[in-house]
C-alpha cells in the first residue's frame, strides 16, 4: 500500500502553471529522485507533500500512522538554539512523547550518528554543519518518508559520501531533489520527471532514463512536426476560403478549430541556455607562481603552509577539502584579495580574471535582473559586438518579463545562471569559480562543462561535485589541514584512488611499526612480576564491568539524564577494550616465558 497517494494536483504561481492534474505514489522502499529544469516545481511538489504548501487543487491521502519529515534545501535564518534542542523541536512537535526518555534517547543516537556535538550553538556552525544538524532534525522524528531538497548543498565530497551511505543504510523510503549526478546514481531506485507540468516515473536507474527520456523528446518531436505540416496545409485551406457549405466542409473546419486549440494548449519543451565563455587576449605561459606561500588567520591554524605552486596557461585546477579548511581563501589569495604571511606570489603577464562567487555577493538584491547583468548599461559587448543585454540573458533563460523582476525573487538556481551570464560577459583568460555548480539543472551542468572544455584560458574552481571536477579539471589541489596543500594529476576519482594508496602505505608502515615495537626480548624479573598480576587485575575488571551490567539491567536506570547514560555506556566500551587488552598481554607474556 503507497505510503502517500497525490490525485489530480494542480499549483500555479502567476500566469505560470507548475504542476497541471498529477498524480504520484509513494511506496515503502521507494528511493525516488525527483528531475526537472531549474523553476518547475520541483520543491514546491516537496512543500505539498509536507503540507506547508496548499496546491490549488487535487487530493492527497496518507496511510494512517505515516510520518514525514523534510529537509528543506535553503536553512532557516531565524533558526537559533543549540543543536540537541533543534534536533528535538521536530521530534516533540510531531510527538506525544516530549520529555520521555525513548524521544531523548532517539535523538542522542542520530546526533551521534551524524558526529554533531550537541551543546553547539547552531549561529554558530558552518554551513555543512547546520545542514547536518536539519538532517538529524528530520531523522529524529524517525520517518516513514523522508523528503530532501538538495541535500548535498554546502557538504564538502567527503560529508557526501557518508550521506549517502548513511540514507541507504538507515532511510528505507525517501524522495529526494538533487542536483549531484554521482549522488543520484548511488542513491536512486526511481526516477519521477517533471517536465512541463506533468510527472513521468521510469523505475530505472539514472543513466538508463536519460538515453530512454532523449529517444522520448525525439518522437515527441516527430509527431509535432507532422502535426505542424498539416495544421499549416488546413490553414492555407481556410484561408482560400469555403467553395460550398457541404457538410464535409463544415466537418473540416471544426477539425481545424480543434487543432488550433491543441496547438494553443502545447507546452513546448524550455529552451537550452547558450552559455559561451568570453576568450580574452592570451595570457602568458605563467599564469601564478607561489613560493613559500603562508597564511593563517590565526597563528596555531594555518590555512597554507610554505606551499610552492607554479600553474600554467591551461591548466584546469580543482581545489577540493573539508568545509573550513580554507579553499575559497586560496582562491583569495591566487586573486591578491588577501597578502600572505610570508612567501611571495607572482602573478603573469596579461592576465584578464573573471571572478565566480559562491556567496552570490555581486549581485544586488533590489536591482533588477537586467540591472545587475548591465551594470546599470542597456547594452553589453559580447564578442565584439553589441547586444542589449534583455537579449543576451535570454541565452540565460530569462524571459523578458524576469529580466525586469528585482534580484530577491529569483530562486537559487536562477541566481546562478544570473552570475554565469554576469561573468561570460566579460573576457577572461582565467576564470576563478567558487561553487558553480549549486542549484544548477543537469542540463545546464553539462552546458557549462563543454564551456568550459573548450575555454582557451586557466581555470581554478572550487566544486564539491565529483562528476564535474572528473568532467573538467586536468588536476586537483587537496587541502589536507595544518597548512598542508598538495597537486595531484587528473580528476577526482583518480585522486581519491591515490589517496586511497596514501592511506594503504601509512596504515602497512604503522602496523611494521607496531610489531617491531612488540618484538620479542627476553623474559625477566619485570615481566615475571607483571605475569604474576594480570589474572587479579583483569578479575577486578570484570567485577567492576559486572557491577555496570547490573546497574544498566535496572528498567529504572533509563530515566535518569541521557548524559549520565552516554558516560556508563562509554565506561562500559572501555572497561571491555581493557580487559582485551589484559588478556592479549597475559597470551604474550605466557609465550614469552616458554620461549
Amino acid at each position: 500500500m503507497a505510503l502517500v497517494s497525490m490525485r489530480g494536483i494542480s499549483l500555479s504561481f502567476g500566469s505560470g502553471l507548475l504542476l497541471d492534474n498529477i498524480d504520484l505514489n509513494i511506496e515503502p522502499g521507494d528511493r525516488a529522485c525527483l528531475v526537472g529544469r531549474n523553476g518547475t516545481g520541483k520543491s514546491s511538489l516537496l512543500k505539498i507533500l509536507h503540507g506547508d504548501l496548499a496546491p490549488d487543487g487535487g487530493d492527497i491521502q496518507t496511510s494512517q500512522g505515516t510520518r514525514i519529515s523534510y529537509l528543506p534545501q535553503d536553512v532557516p535564518r531565524a533558526m537559533s538554539g543549540s543543536v540537541e534542542e533543534i534536533a528535538a523541536s521536530w521530534r516533540t512537535a510531531t510527538s506525544s512523547d516530549d520529555g520521555d526518555w525513548g524521544s531523548h534517547h532517539v535523538v542522542a543516537r542520530v546526533l551521534s550518528h551524524l558526529s554533531l556535538d550537541p551543546y553547539s550553538q547552531f549561529d554558530e556552525l558552518s554551513g555543512g554543519q547546520k545542514r547536518r544538524t536539519l538532517l538529524a532534525r528530520a531523522l529524529a522524528c524517525e520517518p516513514d518518508l523522508l523528503l530532501l531538497d538538495e541535500p548535498t548543498n554546502h557538504l564538502d565530497i567527503d560529508s557526501i559520501c557518508w550521506l549517502e551511505e548513511f540514507i541507504l543504510r538507515y532511510c528505507k523510503t525517501f524522495l529526494f531533489v538533487t542536483h549531484d549526478r554521482a549522488f543520484l546514481r548511488r542513491v536512486a531506485n526511481r526516477i519521477i520527471d517533471l517536465d512541463r507540468g506533468q510527472l513521468a516515473h521510469w523505475q530505472c536507474d539514472y543513466d538508463t532514463f536519460l538515453r530512454r527520456k532523449a529517444e522520448l523528446l525525439h518522437d515527441e518531436q516527430v509527431r509535432q512536426a507532422v502535426f505542424d505540416k498539416k495544421l499549416s496545409k488546413e490553414e492555407i485551406w481556410i484561408r482560400q476560403g469555403i467553395k460550398a457549405r457541404r457538410t464535409r466542409d463544415e466537418g473540416r473546419v471544426r477539425q481545424l478549430m480543434q487543432m488550433r486549440e491543441e496547438r494553443r494548449a502545447r507546452r513546448s519543451v524550455e529552451g537550452t541556455a547558450r552559455l559561451q565563455v568570453q576568450d580574452a587576449e592570451r595570457s602568458g605561459n605563467k599564469v601564478i607562481e607561489a613560493k613559500a606561500l603562508s597564511f593563517s588567520y590565526d597563528k596555531r591554524l594555518p590555512i597554507v603552509n610554505d606551499l610552492n605552486l607554479k600553474i600554467m596557461r591551461g591548466d584546469n585546477i580543482g581545489i577540493v577539502g573539508p568545509n573550513g579548511s580554507g579553499k575559497t581563501t586560496l582562491l583569495k589569495l591566487f586573486t591578491n584579495e588577501l597578502q600572505p604571511d610570508s612567501g611571495e606570489l607572482i602573478p603573469g603577464t596579461r592576465l584578464e580574471t573573471a571572478y565566480f562567487d559562491q556567496h552570490r555577493a555581486v549581485l544586488d538584491d533590489e536591482k533588477t535582473v537586467a540591472e545587475n547583468a548591465g551594470r546599470g548599461m542597456d547594452t553589453l559587448t559580447i564578442d565584439g559586438r553589441p547586444r542589449h543585454v534583455i537579449s543576451y540573458l535570454q541565452d540565460f533563460l530569462f524571459t523578458p518579463d524576469r529580466t525586469r523582476e528585482p534580484v530577491k525573487v529569483l530562486s537559487g538556481g536562477e541566481r546562478n545562471r544570473l552570475l554565469l551570464a554576469m561573468l561570460f560577459a566579460r573576457p577572461s583568460n582565467l576564470l576563478v569559480m567558487d561553487e558553480p555548480t549549486n542549484d544548477l539543472d543537469t542540463e545546464t551542468l553539462e552546458l557549462l562543462e563543454e564551456q568550459l572544455l573548450s575555454y582557451g584560458g586557466t581555470i581554478l574552481m572550487v566544486s564539491h561535485d565529483r562528476d564535474f571536477l572528473d568532467n573538467v579539471v586536468t588536476s586537483i589541489l587537496a587541502m589536507k589541514g595544518k597548512g598542508v596543500v598538495r597537486e595531484y594529476v587528473g580528476g577526482y576519482q583518480d585522486y581519491a584512488k591515490t589517496r586511497g594508496a596514501e592511506v594503504s602505505a601509512v596504515s602497512t608502515g604503522a602496523r611494521k611499526k607496531e610489531r617491531k615495537a612488540r618484538s620479542p626480548r627476553p623474559f625477566g624479573f619485570n615481566e615475571n612480576r607483571e605475569l604474576k598480576a594480570l589474572p587479579a587485575k583483569i578479575e577486578k575488571l570484570e567485577t567492576k564491568l559486572a557491577s555496570l551490567h547490573e546497574k544498566m539491567a535496572d528498567p529504572e536506570y533509563y530515566k535518569v539524564a541521557p548524559e549520565k547514560i552516554a558516560a556508563d555506556t562509554q565506561d562500559t566500551r572501555e572497561l571491555v577494550e581493557e580487559i582485551n587488552r589484559n588478556y592479549s598481554r597475559w597470551e604474550e607474556l605466557e609465550a614469552l616465558r616458554d620461549a
